[in-house]
């Protein structure tokens, strides 16, 4: 519950960031313990392109954000970085799943 209330405070970008890596890595982890089937690699395919235009859009209007303000700029370029963190962990997740098929 506690949690809860900590990932409640969070600004949205930053829940999107988690939310996107948790999902992601659950459908990493999915073909690893057993399940390779292709449809688990389709479901990811698609997930993936959908995290990229859902965490595109969040990235563009946290950069005007950043542009047109000239107050928490500092906390602007945090979460802009902690949404660019999943794209590095994507690469190395679909690098993985790619050689264990």
């Amino acid at each position: 519950m506690e949690n809860l209330k900590l990932f409640q405070k969070l600004s949205f970008t930053t829940q999107l960031a988690i939310v996107s890596f948790a999902l992601g890595t659950i459908l990493f982890l999915l073909p690893l313990i057993g399940f390779k089937d292709e449809t688990i690699l389709i479901i990811g395919l698609y997930y993936v392109l959908a995290a990229f235009v859902i965490n595109g859009i969040a990235f563009i209007a946290l950069f005007l954000q950043f542009l047109t303000t000239n107050e928490n700029r500092d906390e602007i370029s945090i979460r802009i970085l902690i949404l660019l963190a999943n794209i590095p962990i994507a690469i190395v997740y679909f690098y993985i799943t790619v050689q264990s098929f």
